[in-house]
C-alpha cells in the first residue's frame, strides 16, 4: 500500500474505535496520512480546529445510539456541527459516516451484519474519482435516514444511503471502509465472519477515495 506524500495541510485522524482488538482498521487508515496527527477521541483527545485544514473522522464498533453510556459520542456529534459551521474539509468513514449523519439530525438503525465485498452506486463526484464500485463493506449499523443538508452520493443494495455529501459544507460520508484491503482478511473473518463471495480485492480501488481527499482539503488551501 502507497502512503500519500506529505503537503503543508494540517490534517488529523480522529479515531473512534472502542475495542483495542479492532484497532487494525483505525491504523490502516491512518497509515494512509502518515503526515496527519492521530487524536483518541474515545480517551478523550480532541482536535484543535484553529489550525486544521481536514479531518477524517475513523469507523468504530462502538454504535452512535449508545450515546446514553459513551458520552463521547455526543462530543463527536458537537465536532461535526463545528466543523460543518467552520467549513472544514471533513472525511467520514463507516461509523464516521453514521455519527456525522447522526448529528445532522439523521437516523442510524442496527441492519445485521454485512462483511463483504459489495457493489456500490457511485455519483459523479471527486470524491470517487477513480474509484471503481466494488468496495470493502464491514458494519453492523446503516444511515436510515440522511442528516439535514445531506445529499446521497453512493448507494448499495443492503444499505440505500451508502454515501453522502453535504451541499453546502466540505463534508463527505461513505459507510464502506477504503482503508480495508486484504492483507487484513483473516482478521476480517475472524472478527466479523468476512465473507468471499462474487468480488475479489483485485476488483478494489477504493483507497483512492484518501487520494481524492486529500486532493480535495489542498484544493480549499489554494
Amino acid at each position: 500500500m502507497t502512503a500519500l506524500r506529505s503537503t503543508a495541510s494540517t490534517l488529523y485522524v480522529v479515531r473512534s474505535e472502542v475495542d483495542p482488538d479492532c484497532e487494525y482498521h483505525c491504523d490502516a487508515l491512518a497509515s494512509r496520512f502518515p503526515d496527519a496527527t492521530e487524536i483518541d477521541f474515545v480517551a478523550g483527545e480532541r482536535p484543535p480546529l484553529e489550525d486544521a485544514d481536514g479531518l477524517v473522522l475513523t469507523g468504530s464498533t462502538a454504535a452512535v445510539y449508545e450515546a446514553d453510556r459513551r458520552p463521547w459520542i455526543a462530543d463527536q456529534e458537537a465536532l461535526v456541527r463545528d466543523l460543518v459551521d467552520r467549513e472544514i474539509p471533513t472525511l467520514g468513514v463507516c461509523f464516521g459516516h453514521q455519527v456525522a449523519n447522526a448529528a445532522l439530525g439523521g437516523a442510524v438503525e442496527n441492519v445485521g451484519t454485512t462483511a463483504t465485498l459489495v457493489e456500490a452506486d457511485l455519483a459523479d463526484d471527486p470524491l470517487f474519482e477513480g474509484v471503481d464500485s466494488v468496495v470493502p463493506a464491514v458494519h453492523g449499523d446503516a444511515v436510515t435516514e440522511s442528516g439535514e443538508n445531506m445529499d446521497l452520493i453512493a448507494a448499495a443494495d443492503h444499505a440505500p444511503v451508502f454515501g453522502t455529501r453535504h451541499r453546502s459544507a466540505p463534508l463527505w460520508t461513505v459507510q464502506f471502509h477504503p482503508e480495508i484491503t486484504a492483507a487484513v482478511r483473516d482478521r476480517l473473518v475472524e472478527d466479523f465472519g468476512w465473507e468471499s463471495k462474487s468480488f475479489s480485492f483485485d476488483d478494489v480501488s477504493a483507497e483512492r477515495v484518501f487520494e481524492n481527499f486529500r486532493a480535495l482539503v489542498d484544493e480549499r488551501r489554494e
